[in-house]
């Protein structure tokens, strides 16, 4: 196309164009220099002003990394602006330096406490490094600051939800859609909370809202995809499966867009193209996170050895509190199990707590006077108060199950297994949001898979009494039998509503909340049979063993 500018508009341009100063500025702390480039209209060295301006328009274009080099150099120079050391700090979280942004956002309130966006942010960061109480206070201080920030709202539900105050999350979504209804993130937040609470047709709804707004809303698309969505509207899927809708995303986007559409494949049947969108997820978040079974290998070899420590006495055994936990692989059926046992009006779910490893490595400590196990009830019943019967689906506690077993009185173990193909390639498929590195590799699932199966023998095998197995397959294809066998080894009366786990009012928390809500049912068995050209890797590692040497006949 011909530029038709007059000659003055021409020269009126160029008078428009910026020069460029560069000046050096350490970026990141400790590592080579880069130069840092600054525009400005005249040739003086550019003002405090115009340098954070500077910074906020890279920051809006998502142009992150130079963003970052402004604000590193704003605050080399000691200058003190609350708005840079707020932003500042969620683009270290964005970079995964958690403790760096909680210290960044701290000095955004020490310099301004008003600032109900710097409470947003350290809301989120310490939402991220798992501090819910503290998250959720400083979520409430954002709110108190500005009353209809709806962002806030939004957020605040997050939190209460990871709480499991799934009633009060709820609560505070629909505040932040009323306030702000145009808010996707809100509509999506919410359409999560009602997923968790078994309300999936407005859980549906809800996602649609967040796409409408945002067509390119790529985790909307991804929990839209695990629904049983209806026919009404599916436009959305349309767009799903666009070229336009990978344009500018970022890697995390994208690995969102790819498992969502091996979803709605694998849904349609389509087992050859869901495998191929799977591959692309898995490959490229390996990429961005890579799978470190070792670290998982390692650290149960290292409690193997801690396991022959202590003995129970009878006193302790007949005064403490019933303990169930939940272990094994990911995808074993362990929220069907844990929805099973709750059914049981006596007992409170713990979730995936993590109280037990805290426990372990507090009583490590010097001046620690306390037992793991009095440690670990302090907690549970900090958690939900005075409890006489809990579950922890802390499936990795497998890894603890002879501390278990040699150092808590009272405590059981349920030991959910399953095939191990249908269980690797639900892992794999799974996109799970935070942890379980390894499950993006094939190779490393059938490691690690098989890692926690020789732990678990060699624990059966010195504490038998107190370790129940519970295989999925048979669960499913015979769940009278097998829930009036396990609910006999518990040592509970029988009730009818164990057979029922699917009206289960509880929350769901897990990636199974929309299968769990169905009647038990064996749909799921040899499923792996689909995708047996793409688990070749696993074959192969699981075929060397005596075990599985005949696992594909």
């Amino acid at each position: 196309m011909m530029d038709n500018r007059s000659q003055e508009e021409e020269e009126e341009g160029k008078k428009k164009i910026p020069e460029i100063k560069t000046y050096p500025v350490p970026f990141p702390v400790g590592e080579n220099q880069e130069n840092l480039t600054i525009y400005t209209n005249t040739l003086s060295k550019p003002s405090k002003d115009q340098i954070i301006n500077q910074a906020f328009e890279f920051q809006s274009e998502g142009n992150i990394s130079e963003a970052a080099k402004y604000y590193q150099h704003f605050i080399n120079q000691d200058f003190k602006d609350h708005r840079v050391f707020s932003n500042y700090g969620v683009i270290l979280r964005d970079l995964g330096k958690l403790q760096e942004a909680e210290i960044s956002l701290r000095k955004a309130i020490e310099l301004n406490p008003d600032y109900a966006k710097a409470h947003l942010n350290l809301g989120n960061i310490l939402r991220d490094l798992g501090k819910l109480q503290e998250a959720e206070i400083s979520l409430r201080k954002a709110i108190e600051l500005n009353p209809d920030y709806a962002k806030a709202h939004s957020n605040l539900g997050n939190i209460l939800n990871d709480l499991g105050k799934s009633q009060e999350a709820e609560i505070s979504l629909r505040k932040a859609v009323e306030i702000k209804p145009d808010l996707a993130e809100a509509h999506y937040n919410l359409g999560g909370i009602l997923s968790n609470l078994g309300n999936f047709e407005e859980a549906e709804i809800s996602l649609r809202k967040a796409i409408e707004l945002q067509p390119d809303f790529a985790r909307a698309y991804f929990s839209l995809s695990t629904l049983k969505y209806s026919n009404k509207n599916t436009i959305w899927k349309d767009n799903l499966f666009s070229e336009t809708i990978l344009k500018n995303k970022s890697k995390e986007d994208e690995i969102h867009i790819y498992f969502a559409r091996a979803n709605i494949l694998h849904k349609e049947k389509n087992y050859e193209e869901s495998y191929k969108w799977l591959n692309l997820a898995n490959t490229l978040k390996l990429y961005l996170k890579p799978s470190k079974p070792e670290i998982i290998i390692n650290k149960s070899r290292a409690l193997l050895i801690q396991s022959y420590k202590n003995e129970i006495t009878k006193k302790e055994q007949m005064q403490s509190p019933k303990s169930i936990f939940i272990v094994g692989m990911p995808r074993s059926g362990s929220t069907l199990l844990e929805s099973i046992l709750t059914m049981n009006t006596c007992v409170n779910d713990l979730g995936e707590s993590d109280i037990l490893e805290e426990s372990f490595l507090e009583q490590k400590e010097v001046d620690q006077k306390l037992t793991i196990a009095q440690l670990y009830w302090k907690k549970a019943n900090s958690l939900k108060g005075a409890i006489n019967i809990t579950t922890n689906k802390n499936l990795y506690n497998y890894q603890y199950a002879g501390i278990i077993c040699n150092q808590i009185p009272n405590a059981k173990i349920i030991h959910c297994c399953r095939n191990p193909l249908d269980n690797i390639l639900s892992i794999y498929r799974a996109n799970f949001a935070i942890g379980n590195e390894y499950s993006s590799s094939l190779v490393d699932c059938a490691r690690v898979y098989l890692n926690q199966e020789d732990l678990m023998t060699g624990y059966k095998n010195r504490f038998r009494s107190k370790i129940y197995d519970l295989n999925y397959d048979l669960l499913v294809s015979n769940p009278n039998i097998e829930i009036k066998s396990l609910i006999s080894w518990l040592g509970w009366k029988w009730n009818e509503s164990y057979l029922t786990p699917h009206l289960n009012p509880r929350s769901i928390f897990t990636r199974s909340n929309v299968e769990v809500r169905s009647p038990i049912n064996s749909k799921s068995i040899n499923g792996w049979k689909n995708y047996k050209d793409m688990l070749k890797p696993a074959i192969e590692i699981l075929t060397q063993t005596d075990k599985y040497h005949y696992i594909t006949s």
